[in-house]
């Protein structure tokens, strides 16, 4: 049986051949794309673990202890965090009590400080002078710039400090002035007294003081609370070893407890971030199934297609063997050894070919982008998966066989042209059915993974399976276009001269069943190419709209504006001058309450919102433009009194009570407000002076022109009866008072006087209390309605629309609201929570109208070209600034391996789809060539040329090949539209904000489109010029049909 099975192997080599590279590239594709899954999943749970933050893997462990116990319950944890998490450190930091500064011992309310250690400290921070403490008898310190500053300390000083409890004195050496690294880094999140150096409250703390640990348990362990900040080494950690990590670092306060350190307390969001990308990385292969199935259908289909054919090509073979006596299991023994002739070297090689395959696929831009190495070795797995397949793939070769051994051959002839089983018995509706089922399920739960009856997450097979399905499905119904279309063509055709048109669409009407198969095999490649560009394009789009909306601008700034080196009033002319910026407006990010219910506030200048803000069109129901005119709209035009230079000096006389509160309120150029606090007034004369320069700070640069808004006295009213008189001088102008309060004065009033004005209050006969009254220029105009743009959840609450008008209680006071519009997503708002756009400028008249203290603006939001500004910010970190930047965000979003994963994977199976298709259009073609070869010849014979010939053979292929690929695009951008926009998720699995839009890259489809043809076309090309070179004679004495 070998030798005639190697016989009928050498017979047919047209076919094998076919049959071989079919199976060798099913079971390259789908091994490569397996590896390249697993590789892609590693590698970004490696990447993801390596770039997380430090409060996302970090575990602190707090806990009060002695001097006595110290290095007990020290040993202790860093013990269990060893045997937990194998390669970690472990750095401790503690603080100590307070102690009074050095001259101030004798005073009732003095200014303190206090020592601290830290086992970070020296790896993150520069000296500027002297050198880092010491262990030794004396206790040594290292203090920040700011300490040093403060206090005038400098390297060398000794000084002695006592105990602000217990008077103890601790005789300390200053060693050295450091600054830290990167101030605003997250290592220093709960260190605020070490970055700022000084803590305000009840009263004045100045530090840490730095020492050795050895110095500060010997000295400042009277009963501290100090913390144990554990950072373990992911590199290496597994995916499968994700969730066991989890479980063990959730249960380390119990296994601490169980120990003896029953009151250690311990904080981590590891587990979380552990078991975030589990569920990522799960997801991650649930999403790389989907071109691994839609491969899979292609191929299976491409083997059967190709079995037919061979089955179809040996009918007579078989049937002179039965006549001879061979049975069904001959028969299907030989067909079984043939196929495993052709499978087995398949098996072999698919796992060495799919190593270099991933290479180049990791080539790609957005792949090679990430910086991650794909270099997967073929293991057990590999070699496993590629016999599955190589078997598998046998089994269709041997199917066909099977299915007409028991036929005869007249029946097998009769059979010829009938449409295929699956169709006659309606199994592409079966199959639609299934794929909407499927495709339904996605919609529902969003992506492949669901919750299992136990309440583990897994891939949920209906949903990866739903895009293959309703790709092969439509395919399958565009198949019953075949001969419908066919005999429109054949009747159009019949009609016009020329008959290589006419006789090819009479060819493909006559028997539209055998153009069925390469037709299906393009129609697949064509959509799931179209889905691939789709996906990729949809990706890459929504990661630039998820950094928009994450950023919200090109690069926005978040500081304390009231730091020593950039003020409040310093900021905006310091950030305005950065390199490449071209518009900025300051920003306020608070809360704000709405009848009830509290929302977050965000406020950006409306006359730059267009110029700093990015937001995608469709998610508001009216452009930037339009909602920053609006907002303006309702902004009350602000008199100010010009500070030339940025000073003003003017005079307060007061009568009746002391103690008088004020507040003053700048205004810059930049529209930053703030309020300086002035006094307390005394009874009597108080000159007061306003230098705005002292609010830029030691680097920043006033913003001019800056001018006074108004004054707001904290008048102390109370049950005596009593009159309050303040009299100012030196603020020309016309000013006017507004008072708001629960209670009102029984009488106020305010009258001209000379450059300034009088207030005369009546402050008796009210409950004791302090309420406030402003004053400013101008009139006190009626208040126009508030213009604010809403988010869509806080809009539908509230059952208001774009122009609708309400009144609403702001912060407990009545005011009426215009909506100016209303947005599905507020870039850089949190989406679960209600949110409100408004002008900066407009609220900082509302809180100045109540009294209020004006808003800080604590962020700036720049519209700047390149990434020159972004640096600056970085090298200068005495700013205390962060800075988050689109472009850095957009990279991140792209580099991540478990987003690119899925587009490299597609892509991958396009490639695999697209031979398949080739290979099966060769394939059919090819043989159809060859069974009519005596009709070709007759053909010639009877004068019609071969330039005829191959036009009417370039026909009925032009036919298949258009119809495949305008049911494939229209089939894939349908299938497109349904199933991308679910498909793309956050690198944590989660879905997308602002919502997804699909992108459908008409220009490169276009060209994939033309490129495939083109690759067709020449295939059928080099077909013809094969025809030509055969003789003339030689056809017509073939004699035979096969």
């Amino acid at each position: 049986m070998r030798g005639l099975v190697v016989t009928r192997a050498r017979d047919e080599p047209l076919l094998l051949a076919a049959a071989f590279g079919a199976i060798l590239l099913a079971t390259t594709t789908l091994v490569a794309l397996a590896m390249f899954a697993s590789s892609v999943v590693e590698a970004g749970v490696e990447r993801a673990l390596a770039t997380a933050s430090l409060t996302s893997t970090s575990t602190t462990v707090t806990s009060p202890v002695r001097s006595a116990d110290f290095t007990a319950v020290d040993e202790l944890i860093r013990a269990t965090n060893a045997s937990l998490y194998g390669r970690a450190a472990t750095y401790l930091s503690a603080t100590s009590g307070s102690f009074v500064v050095p001259g101030q011992e004798d005073r009732k309310h003095p200014d303190l400080l206090v020592f601290a250690t830290n086992d970070q400290l020296a790896e993150h921070a520069r000296l500027i002078a002297g050198r880092w403490p010491s262990p030794g008898p004396m206790v040594e310190a290292a203090v920040s710039r700011p300490v040093a500053e403060a206090l005038d300390l400098v390297p060398g000083q000794v000084f002695t400090t006592e105990n602000r409890l217990d008077h103890t004195g601790v005789k300390v050496r200053v060693t050295g002035v450091f600054q830290l690294d990167d101030p605003s880094s997250e290592r220093w999140r709960s260190e605020a007294m070490l970055v700022r150096g000084v803590s305000y409250g009840s009263y004045t703390t100045h530090g840490p003081l730095m020492v050795t640990r050895q110095a500060f348990q010997r000295h400042f362990t009277g009963l501290v609370t100090p913390t144990w900040t554990t950072v373990p080494d992911l590199r290496g950690l597994p995916p499968a070893a994700l969730g066991p990590l989890a479980e063990r670092v959730a249960a380390l306060k119990q296994r601490l407890a169980a120990q003896g350190c029953q009151r250690c307390g311990v904080a981590s969001r590891l587990p979380e971030t552990l078991t975030q990308l589990r569920t990522a990385a799960l997801v991650a292969r649930s999403t790389m199934l989907i071109p691994v199935l839609q491969l899979l259908l292609l191929s299976a289909y491409a083997l059967m297609f190709t079995a037919r054919l061979l089955a179809g090509h040996r009918r007579m073979e078989v049937a002179l063997l039965r006549a001879r006596g061979a049975g069904t299991v001959r028969l299907s023994l030989l067909t079984a050894g043939e196929a495993l002739l052709v499978a087995l070297p398949c098996a072999v090689v698919a796992p060495f070919l799919g190593p270099p395959l991933i290479a180049l696929v990791a080539g790609l831009p957005w792949i090679h982008a990430t910086g991650v190495s794909l270099e997967p070795v073929p293991g057990p797995r590999a070699f496993l998966l590629s016999g599955a397949v190589a078997l598998a793939c046998a089994v269709l070769l041997v199917l066909p066989t099977l299915a007409g051994a028991r036929r005869t051959y007249v029946e097998v002839q009769t059979s010829r042209g009938e449409r295929g089983l699956l169709q006659r018995a309606g199994a592409d509706v079966v199959l639609l059915v299934v794929a909407a089922l499927a495709l339904w399920q996605l919609q529902r739960y969003g992506a492949p993974v669901t919750s299992t009856a136990a309440g583990e997450l897994g891939i949920d097979p209906l949903i990866v399976t739903g895009p293959a399905l309703a790709l092969l499905t439509g395919g399958l119904l565009g198949l019953r276009l075949v001969p419908r279309i066919s005999r429109i063509a054949e009747r159009v055709t019949s009609k016009r001269p020329g008959l290589a048109p006419a006789l090819g669409a009479w060819q493909v009407s006559r028997r539209p069943a055998r153009y069925a198969g390469p037709a299906l095999l393009i129609t697949m490649a064509v959509a799931i190419g179209v889905v691939s560009l789709a996906t990729t394009a949809t990706w890459r789009a929504s990661q630039v709209d998820q950094a928009s909306h994450a950023v919200g601008a090109d690069l926005r700034l978040t500081g304390s504006p009231d730091g020593q080196e950039l003020g409040p009033l310093g900021r905006g002319a310091s950030f305005a001058g950065l390199p490449g910026v071209t518009a900025l407006s300051p920003a306020h990010r608070g809360g704000l309450e709405m009848s009830g219910l509290y929302t977050a506030v965000l406020a950006l200048d409306a006359d730059r919102l267009e110029q700093v803000m990015k937001l995608r069109p469709d998610l508001g129901d009216r452009g930037l433009a339009q909602l920053g005119a609006a907002l303006r709209a309702g902004r009350p035009e602000p008199r100010l009194l010009p500070m030339p230079g940025g000073r003003l000096v003017f005079s307060v006389r007061v009568r009746g009570r002391d103690s008088v509160r004020l507040r003053a309120t700048l205004v810059d150029g930049q529209g930053v407000w703030h309020d300086v606090r002035l006094g307390p007034l005394q009874e009597g004369e108080n000159r007061l002076e306003l230098d705005a320069g002292l609010l830029a700070g030691r680097s920043g640069r006033l913003s001019g022109p800056v001018g006074l808004r108004g004054l707001t006295f904290d008048v102390p009213l109370g049950q005596d009866d009593g009159r309050l008189t303040l009299a100012v001088s030196g603020l020309p102008g016309q000013w006017s008072r507004l008072f708001r309060s629960a209670t009102p004065l029984p009488e106020a009033s305010i009258r001209p006087m000379g450059d300034g004005f009088e207030l005369s209050v009546a402050s008796g006969g009210v409950p004791r209390a302090s309420h406030p009254l402003v004053v400013r220029l101008g009139t006190d105009e009626h208040e126009p309605p508030i213009p604010v743009v809403l988010g869509a959840g806080l809009a539908g609450t509230l059952k208001l629309t774009t122009g609708q008008s309400r009144d609403l209680a702001l912060d407990g006071w009545p005011a009426k609201i215009t909506v100016a519009g209303v947005l599905r997503a507020v870039p850089s708002a949190d989406q679960e929570q209600p949110v409100v756009l408004m002008d900066l400028a407009t609220l900082q008249e509302q809180q100045h109208r109540l009294g209020h203290p004006v808003r800080p603006t604590g962020e700036w939001w720049l519209s700047a070209t390149g990434d020159q500004a972004l640096q600056r910010v970085r090298r200068t970190p005495e700013w205390d600034t962060s800075a988050l930047s689109l472009g850095e965000t957009i990279v991140r979003l792209r580099d991540d391996p478990l987003a690119g994963g899925l587009q490299g994977a597609l892509i991958l199976g396009f490639a695999g789809a697209l031979v398949f298709a080739v290979l099966g259009f060769l394939v059919n073609a090819a043989v159809a060539a060859r069974e009519r070869a005596a009709d070709f010849g007759i053909l010639r014979a009877m004068g019609v040329s071969f330039r005829q010939v191959s036009g009417l053979l370039a026909v009925e292929q032009a036919f298949v090949v258009g119809l495949s690929l305008v049911v494939g695009t229209l089939l894939a951008a349908g299938v497109s539209a349904y199933v991308v926009p679910r498909m793309v998720l956050t690198g944590q699995a989660a879905q997308v904000t602002p919502a997804v839009v699909l992108e459908l890259p008409w220009g490169a489809v276009l060209a994939m489109l033309a490129g495939i043809a083109l690759v067709l076309f020449a295939v059928l090309a080099a077909l013809a010029r094969r025809l030509r070179r055969t003789g003339l004679g030689r056809t017509l004495r073939i004699g035979e049909e096969r």
